[in-house]
């Protein structure tokens, strides 16, 4: 019989394959809790506009990506979407202003998923098999992807054999009333594709409509895992960006379809005539209907009011009558001049472009008008694999689409690193003591009373300290250095003009007892602080040689200037300085530094406390890291909607509300326009990854959002669940996009705004098809600043459309 099936099913199994590999493409990657990365949960659907991914998305997972109908008719009531903008979103699907009006009004149905084999028979028997499958899978699962939880490891082999092995022998499924099942997985091959087969043939998936069904059928199984599918996902996509292939997320579709084809045994008398049904209707063509189209342009013109209200805040900038280049500078390549004192500024601060640099940069700008701010990628354009002091473990600190190209280190004295390595270590086997199985009870017993001092301390909380560990190092030849040097200044737009002091700030978010730490952390630093980053960089540029390198290059940085480190505390808006240089800078400078950013602090966080609840008091704020019963130490990039690639003096002295990722970039000084290349393909990318993921996290909490924290638990160290036991949960969770009352994030796409050349953007864009699907499909939307700071043209699906500017001066009078 099983020879048959393999004989009979042989040449379909490659098409079978490709449907698999087709379903697994459409599923997001998950990262780990102690490297969180944003990801953009459709990055599946990318090469799709959203009215079809919203049809797709509904019937594998049951959601709905678009804003709902309900909040769209609050916003046209009250005035901030207005006639313009509906009448702008429906032309584009030849719908009108009345139709969307009435459709706002009306409460749509939510969407339904196509039913599984599983909810078929707990339909059939009155059981529910769906639950009861996620709970025995979630167990498996939490032990077989365990990245050091665990105090007794599973054995580590293949992921589907170590299922095998598992599932032939968990009684519980025989308890439950799968009779036989056991018996059933101990005939499976160990091969995942091998099963993916063996169950197809039991399901019927082996030619006509049940063929055309496996693309629908085997993402809505790999939608049905929740994070386990993505997090396996997530090990496959960093193969495949490093040249390489993985397949766990093929090992979990195989056994979510040994499940289905166990169950569809079982209860096939019951159900049969439901399932052709069902695959019937999976076979179909993935189709928006007109709900769906609908609902795609009433998001639209959502996108569009808030692209609006930024389009009029850049024009109130760009005719405040101050000229270019008045005011706070930019660090632009053609700043002042190097030899005039009078001219040249004292500080220049290089901040992240996260959107919570926006606030202190603003905040800093506004404290002394001659510190000048830049805005570049928090992990300075240094991709290192870092390993600090007394570890092993290898940090990617950058962006998750780079493979880190250069090792660094926190180098310490050897018996200061032993002393270090054995304390970590008793720690670790005094955790394990606590917790083991054999010692627990006594332990709380015995113990327990003498933690009641630390229990006192955590729950009244306390600012914590930023740590200050040994200075990072690049081990790499001066040649090489010194062309790393003048690529990241040429990026910066900084190659002329530089100041005494030049700080250098990543950021980083000091919050105890959350296991989402890290998705508060540098974006482009890999889900770390951007310390490591900020280091390596202003360690480079104060080399004497590399400085002599760089003249040859065209950089000449003056002898007094010093490049210095500092971290930037999201929570307590304090900024910890790293004196790493060789040479100290003016005492007076320092002192105007230090004064200007404990300045910049105070007014930073009276700006956030409004925003936060139970924050009456803005000193209040750093408390908050250290509280662990807080369950928003800050609110994290909720909000964020622009990406602005232009000099600050285009956007300074306007309150762009914390909204905004803030890139310093000067075209006219890109010679051949690798900077705009490289702006447009990475943080551009890593923005819209992070605005895509709070947006859904927002709109589907239930498919792409954490959950709640306060039932959180931890699992094998990679993620979360709800309780007990299941799906794992990933994205961010509820209390960091809601305050409770309503969502704290705005979903609208992340705008875009470039200053420069449209046909040399439309070039970079007609490279890179991933990228101009982002736009052309709906997902951001692309903006070209003129030299006057006005979004003077947007991109409209390879053509560029001319902004009226009546109607611009329409949107700043309302």
């Amino acid at each position: 019989m099983m020879s048959d099936v393999r004989t009979v099913y042989s040449d379909a199994l490659i098409d079978l394959l490709a449907a698999a590999e087709d379903a697994i493409r459409q599923i997001p990657p998950a990262f780990p809790l102690s490297a969180t990365v944003a990801v953009n949960p459709f990055l599946g659907q990318i090469g799709e506009d959203r009215a079809t991914a919203a049809a797709r998305l509904a019937r594998v997972a049951g959601i709905n990506p678009l804003r709902p109908r309900a909040e769209i008719a609050e916003l046209i009531e009250d005035g901030r979407i207005t006639d313009a903008d509906l009448a702008a979103a429906a032309a584009k699907d030849d719908l009108d202003v009345v139709t969307l009006r009435v459709a706002a009004r009306t409460p749509a149905a939510s969407p339904t998923p196509h039913p599984t084999v599983a909810a078929l028979a707990g339909a059939a028997t009155g059981n529910n098999w769906e639950a009861f499958v996620e709970e025995r899978f979630g167990q498996w699962a939490a032990a077989a992807f365990d990245e050091g939880q665990a105090l007794w490891p599973a054995p580590k082999g293949g992921l589907f054999s170590d299922w095998h092995a598992f599932a032939a022998h968990d009684l519980s499924s025989e308890i439950a009333g799968l009779r036989g099942f056991c018996a059933q997985v101990a005939t499976l091959p160990d091969c995942p594709r091998e099963a993916i087969g063996r169950a197809a043939a039991v399901l019927g998936l082996n030619e006509g409509d049940g063929l055309a069904a496996a693309p629908i059928y085997f993402h809505r199984l790999l939608m049905t895992m929740g994070g386990w599918s993505q997090v396996a996902r997530a090990r496959g996509w960093l193969a495949e960006r490093d040249g390489g292939r993985e397949d766990s997320a093929l090992a979990l579709l195989a056994i979510a379809l040994s499940w289905e084809a166990a169950l569809y045994t079982l209860f096939a008398d019951k159900i049969d005539a439901a399932w052709a049904a069902v695959r019937e209707q999976m076979a179909a063509p993935v189709e928006p209907t007109v709900v769906h189209r609908v609902e795609a342009a009433l998001q639209d013109a959502a996108d569009r009011s808030a692209e609006r209200r930024l389009a009029a805040r850049l024009a109130e900038t760009a005719e405040d009558g101050r000229a270019p280049g008045d005011g706070p500078g930019d660090g632009r390549a053609d700043g002042p001049g190097d030899g005039d004192d009078k001219a040249r500024p004292v500080i220049q601060a290089a901040f992240c472009i996260d959107v919570r640099s926006e606030v202190f940069r603003r905040a800093l700008e506004t404290t002394d008008e001659g510190i000048e701010t830049i805005g570049f990628a928090g992990f300075f354009g240094i991709a290192s694999a870092h390993r600090d002091t007394a570890s092993d473990i290898v940090e990617a600190r950058a962006p998750v689409l780079l493979n880190p190209g250069v090792e660094s280190t926190s180098a310490t004295p050897a018996e200061e690193d032993i002393a270090i390595r054995l304390r970590h270590r008793a720690v670790r086997a005094w955790g394990r003591f606590r917790q083991a199985a054999v010692s627990a009870f006594a332990f709380v017993e015995a113990a327990g009373p003498s933690y009641a001092i630390k229990l006192a301390k955590d729950a009244l909380g306390g600012a914590p300290e930023a740590a200050k560990p040994a200075a990072p190092v690049l081990d790499l030849p001066r040649e090489t250095r010194a062309e790393m040097a003048a690529a990241i200044l040429g990026a910066m737009s900084l190659t002329r003009g530089f100041a005494k002091i030049v700080l250098i700030a990543g950021h980083g978010s000091t919050v105890r007892n959350a296991p989402h730490a890290s998705a508060l952390q540098c974006g482009a630093c890999g889900g770390h602080a951007g310390d490591v980053s900020a280091r390596l960089l202003a360690g480079l540029l104060n080399d004497t040689a590399v400085r002599e390198d760089l003249v040859a290059k065209g950089i000449e940085i003056p002898a007094d200037t010093v490049f210095l480190a500092g971290l930037h505390d999201t929570v307590s808006d304090r900024v910890t300085l790293y004196e790493d240089a060789p040479t100290a800078p003016s005492g007076a400078a320092m002192t105007r530094l230090r004064d200007a950013l404990a300045a910049a602090g105070r007014l930073a966080r009276a700006e956030r406390a409004r925003l936060l609840p139970r924050a009456d008091n803005p000193e209040s704020l750093p408390r908050r890291g250290g509280d662990w019963s807080e369950v928003r130490a800050e609110w994290g990039l909720a909000g964020c909607a622009a990406f602005i690639a232009a000099p600050r003096r285009r956007t300074a002295g306007r309150d762009l509300g914390g909204r905004s990722f803030l890139h310093s970039y000067d075209w006219r000084a890109d010679d051949g326009f690798g900077v705009l290349e490289l702006i447009i393909t990475a943080p551009v990318v890593v923005a819209s990854w992070i605005a895509l993921q709070y947006h859904g996290s927002t709109v589907a909490p239930e498919a792409f959002g954490a959950g709640n924290k306060l039932l959180h638990n931890v699992t094998g160290g990679i993620g979360v669940v709800e309780g007990n036991g299941g799906n794992l949960r990933a994205g961010l969770p509820w209390q960091s996009v809601h305050d409770g009352e309503a969502a704290r994030h705005e979903p609208v796409r992340l705008a875009v705004v470039i200053e420069a050349p449209t046909v040399e953007i439309s070039r970079i864009l007609d490279k890179y098809d991933s990228v101009r699907n982002l736009f052309d499909n709906g997902w951001l939307s692309l903006h070209a600043m003129d030299d006057s700071g006005r979004m003077a043209h947007r991109y409209d699906r390879g053509r560029w459309i001319e902004v009226d500017p009546a109607a611009l001066g329409a949107a700043i009078a309302a």
